[in-house]
């Protein structure tokens, strides 16, 4: 329309012009028509850029300000990932994605550089959503012919980060509980460094004395402790501990109960390692004192420190909604008895977070799950659960939307955590949910296959958000 226009005002102009004139009229015909055809590209330009951020109903994407950092994984958790963020992410948020392939041939592929890569990333960017992957063993050294058996991807990510793990059931009325009463949650920060996890362990021959000894870098008195005597064979141990990793656990484990709304409890057992957990009481005392108290009690929340073994008791006979600080071998336990006290290790999330509250990676509790990934590549069907990776996306990308203040990005993720439950709770479930409920289920009748599944909750958020 544009071209016709143009060629009838410029004929019309030679018609009735000299020919200085002609080429007089006829450049300023040029220039208008020039102009006239670079807004209408301007504008065709921004309602073809309006069109693509909106979903197929038209609904607006919401626009996610800074980006998040995304790690893939391996196995069937990988192929439910790609589904999650096709089909429940994507489609709804306007979002930059940082993409860190995490799979195991990559990560040998790069010498595991792929892995400080993605761990310096989330650093840079705040937020990390990660695909459960594989800690290679011997057996998968030789499955995938790797040049070493390279270390926890989570394990290297967590040095890098120096965060506190926690660990939070997802509450579904219809899943039995072994506990009737948890009707809420209860968090588990476990302090993820040092303690048993670090020790040196040994076996001791015959008769001897076992002693300890520090000896100070700047010539200070050296510091030596008899142990034990013993009379024939025996195991020996010695553990320790940072006050700035006790430090940064603490931080950590207040933020997190500000940001939950929730009271912190510190469980050790100071009664008997006196300096040791005695060391961990202290410090988080101090802390509160110094920097937690006054936002506490302005959240109307407390912090208490009590027994393990009080605390152990407590909370089998409390409801849930608090935050429990734990000793990195307590946090190992306690978050196994938490997830299945609640009926289910599917149905649990984990959190990375750092101890200023400033850099969270959320990802799924489980593993790979690779013997339905063997069912998948033999084309056999799957009853997966999908729903502690539906669950890293979300409590990922709600920490971005509270870092970047993003009110409709908050209540998206809640919306989504929503509609999973609540897709559990009409009776559409897979197979790991359904035998909690009676020992004998079917197919169609009692759970639905993986793919199923994640229709089922497609379909109920596109309703959810009026799509």
């Amino acid at each position: 329309m544009v071209s016709v226009l143009f060629y009838k005002n410029s004929t019309k102009v030679y018609k009735n012009n000299n020919a200085g004139t002609n080429n007089c009229h006829y450049n300023e015909i040029y220039n208008f028509s020039l102009r006239y055809l670079i807004k209408l590209i301007k504008s065709i330009l921004y309602i073809w850029a309006v069109c693509i951020t909106k979903t197929t109903s038209g609904m607006s994407k919401i626009k996610v300000e800074n980006p998040v950092v995304e790690l893939d994984g391996d196995e069937m958790t990988r192929i439910i990932w790609k589904f999650i963020k096709d089909k429940l992410i994507t489609p709804y948020l306007d979002l930059d994605i940082k993409y860190y392939d995490l799979g195991i041939e990559y990560r040998d592929q790069t010498d595991d550089q792929v892995t400080i890569d993605a761990a310096n990333a989330i650093k840079q960017y705040g937020v990390g959503i990660k695909c459960a992957t594989i800690t290679p063993d011997e057996a998968r050294v030789k499955e995938f012919g790797l040049k070493q058996m390279w270390k926890s991807p989570n394990g290297t990510i967590r040095n890098i980060l120096d965060g506190t793990v926690f660990r939070e059931p997802i509450v579904m009325s219809n899943v039995p509980r072994l506990v009737p009463n948890w009707t809420a949650p209860i968090c588990i920060g476990r302090h993820a460094f040092g303690d048993q996890y670090r020790a040196t362990d040994f076996l001791t021959k015959g008769k001897g004395k076992l002693t300890v000894k520090f000896t100070p870098e700047d010539g200070g008195p050296e510091q030596s402790y008899e142990v034990f005597n013993f009379k024939g064979d025996g195991v020996a141990l010695t553990m320790y501990n940072t006050d700035e990793s006790i430090k940064g656990f603490a931080h950590a484990c207040f933020n997190q109960a500000l940001m939950k709304g929730w009271p912190l409890y510190l469980s050790t057992k100071n009664t008997i390692l006196k300096k040791y957990d005695g060391r961990f009481k202290d410090i988080f005392e101090e802390i509160y004192q110094n920097d937690y108290k006054q936002k506490f009690e302005a959240a109307g929340i407390t912090y208490e420190h009590r027994l393990i073994d009080d605390m152990v008791a407590s909370a089998l006979k409390w409801n849930g909604n608090f935050v429990w600080a734990c000793k990195n071998y307590d946090g190992d336990v306690q978050s196994d008895t938490v997830a299945q006290g609640f009926g289910s290790l599917g149905l649990m999330t984990s959190t990375l977070v750092t101890p200023d509250g400033t850099v969270m990676e959320a990802e799924a509790a489980h593993g790979t799950v690779t013997r339905h990934y063997r069912d998948h590549q033999a084309g056999k069907p799957t009853s997966t659960n999908p729903i502690a990776s539906i669950f890293a996306w979300t409590r990922g990308l709600e920490f971005r939307g509270i870092l970047d203040k993003n009110t409709e990005l908050i209540n998206f993720c809640k919306a989504l955590e929503e509609v999973c439950i609540e897709t559990v709770e009409s009776g559409k479930m897979t197979k790991d949910l359904a035998i909690t409920i009676k020992p004998k289920v079917e197919h169609g009748t009692d759970y639905l296959y993986t793919e199923e599944f994640l229709a089922a909750i497609d379909e109920n958020l596109k309703k959810r958000l009026g799509k």
